[in-house]
């Protein structure tokens, strides 16, 4: 088995499968981008316009260098290196890297669609809430897509108020600001 040098004792089981959580490199980005278009071109489609995804999935499926060299973004992967889940959280407001004292935000969630459902998100996040808890921030705050919204509701967090997602000044994703306290 070839395993990446900063995979983390986390495994779980997913289906029949046995996944590996480990923090995400640079060199996943290949992966992760085509994790990234197989996930929302699939999942993201009954909740979007096709037009609006034509022009942003190319903006969201391609992997964000400084949350893969963060330290906490994510990658769930099988035993033969196939990635299967991503996501991870930072300090930094996505689209504006600034900072509220205390506040940390759920950061850029994937799964394969053969994998929906079978825990991959769910134990990302619950890595995830963890994590930023023992680093001392609450609340936690995403960005949900419309079709991710029960997703994060599952896991307690609470809808705050629609938003546009701006992509590029003439691309903007409608989302769900949303907000899990406490622990």
């Amino acid at each position: 088995m070839n395993v990446h040098p900063c995979t983390q004792a986390l495994r779980i089981m997913s289906g029949t499968t046995n996944v590996s959580i480990r923090s995400a490199h640079p060199d996943d980005a290949p992966a992760l981008g085509a994790l990234l278009t197989e996930s929302y071109t699939a999942l993201l489609a009954p909740r979007y316009e096709a037009g609006l995804l034509s022009r942003a999935l190319p903006l969201m499926t391609r992997a964000n260098p400084r949350l893969l060299a963060c330290g906490t973004y994510y990658v769930a992967e099988t035993a033969n290196g196939a990635l299967v889940g991503c996501g991870g959280w930072t300090a930094e407001r996505p689209g504006t890297g600034t900072l509220t004292d205390g506040e940390a935000h759920i950061r850029h969630f994937a799964t394969h669609p053969a994998r929906v459902g079978t825990g991959i998100g769910t134990r990302l996040l619950e890595h995830c809430i963890g994590e930023s808890a023992r680093a001392g921030f609450r609340p936690l705050l995403c960005f949900s897509t419309l079709n991710a919204e029960t997703f994060y509701r599952r896991s307690g967090f609470l809808p705050i108020a629609p938003l546009a997602v701006p992509l590029t000044a003439d691309v903007s994703l409608p989302a769900v600001l949303m907000r899990r306290d406490a622990m």
